[in-house]
């Protein structure tokens, strides 16, 4: 598939995004539990949560230069009922108001308790807002990666794989820059960040080498002569049947040479999963805000570099007719 670096931009930056605030409501609830020390963290999760909105905000004006027709974008979301799509479209505003309403409820001081649990356990307005924004924000995950895992004739993305990667993804990178701004803002969170950063993006690499040996052993469920209806068992085409390109060689293939595209798989390799966690594991011993800064930046990067090899990996079947070009 052609790679829409529109579309590149609207997942991995709403996956930063996604991944901040899971950082962020995971400290509240740890400090709820009294698993961490409890003490002021209203700035912190305040000015967070809206970088985290910040980064939705961002991506989602990303995903406004795929479309051909901008103005007509709000029509994206009436087919809900069956369209992954039109759900993320839907999603995606909730996500944003919902960690918006969380981190204005820090930064105005207005965090009423609401009710106590029989155990004892008081409930304040940000635990609500919270769940309900972890709520939308793994609704959101499933939306965006089942736009892609729910087509069946593109066998790469076609596997509960595609939601796994595309949560810890996210998360790992979410986490990543909550360790720069914990250290940045001296929450006193950058090692609980940082090991929880390293465990998600060991998982990460996990199941994205997972999916990689997955779709390596795939085989074309169509061929030139179940295409066409002609079983001679020696069929080569010749041409793609046109004088030059058409939309279909320009949307359903990338237009690169197999060794630019492994050259990609190596990068985001190194940039998504050893580089961060070398870097976040330095972080340990010297907590200063350049090194899980530099180790986001790498992530990020890498990101951009893995999506974009998601989308090329990815063969449609259309291209066994255009050989000639794809």
């Amino acid at each position: 598939m052609h790679p829409a670096f529109s579309v590149i931009f609207l997942t991995t930056l709403i996956g930063v995004g996604q991944g901040l605030f899971l950082a962020i409501y995971t400290t509240e609830i740890y400090s709820k539990f009294q698993l961490l020390a409890e003490h002021d963290l209203s700035s912190f999760y305040g000015l967070s949560s809206l970088i985290a909105v910040g980064f939705l905000i961002v991506g989602l004006g990303a995903s406004f230069f795929h479309l051909g027709h901008p103005e007509r974008a709000w029509r994206a979301a009436s087919q809900w009922r069956t369209s992954w799509l039109s759900r993320e479209v839907i999603v995606l505003p909730v996500t944003m108001g919902l960690i918006a309403l969380y981190g204005l409820s820090y930064l105005f001081g207005y965090n009423p308790v609401l009710f106590q649990t029989p155990g004892g356990m008081i409930i304040n307005l940000s635990l609500v807002l919270g769940a309900l924004a972890t709520l939308a924000t793994f609704t959101l995950f499933v939306c965006t990666a089942m736009i892609y895992a729910s087509l069946k004739f593109l066998q790469e993305w076609h596997s509960p794989l595609t939601v796994i990667n595309y949560i810890l993804l996210g998360g790992a990178s979410g986490f990543t820059l909550a360790t720069a701004l914990s250290a940045w803002m001296s929450a006193g969170l950058t090692g609980f960040y940082a090991g929880l950063a390293i465990l998600l993006t060991v998982l990460a690499l996990v199941f994205r080498l997972a999916s990689l040996r997955r779709n390596r052993r795939l085989r074309p469920a169509v061929q030139v002569k179940s295409g066409i209806g002609v079983h001679h068992p020696e069929i080569v085409q010749k041409a793609q049947g046109a004088m030059g390109g058409s939309f279909n060689t320009r949307e359903f293939f990338h237009g690169k040479k197999a060794g630019f595209v492994r050259s990609i798989k190596y990068i985001f390799l190194i940039l998504v999963f050893p580089l961060p966690l070398i870097l976040l594991g330095v972080t340990f011993e010297q907590p200063m805000f350049l090194i899980p800064l530099a180790a986001f930046i790498a992530q990020y990067l890498g990101l951009i570099a893995e999506r974009w090899y998601f989308f090329a990996d990815a063969r449609h079947p259309q291209n066994m007719y255009y050989q000639s070009i794809a």
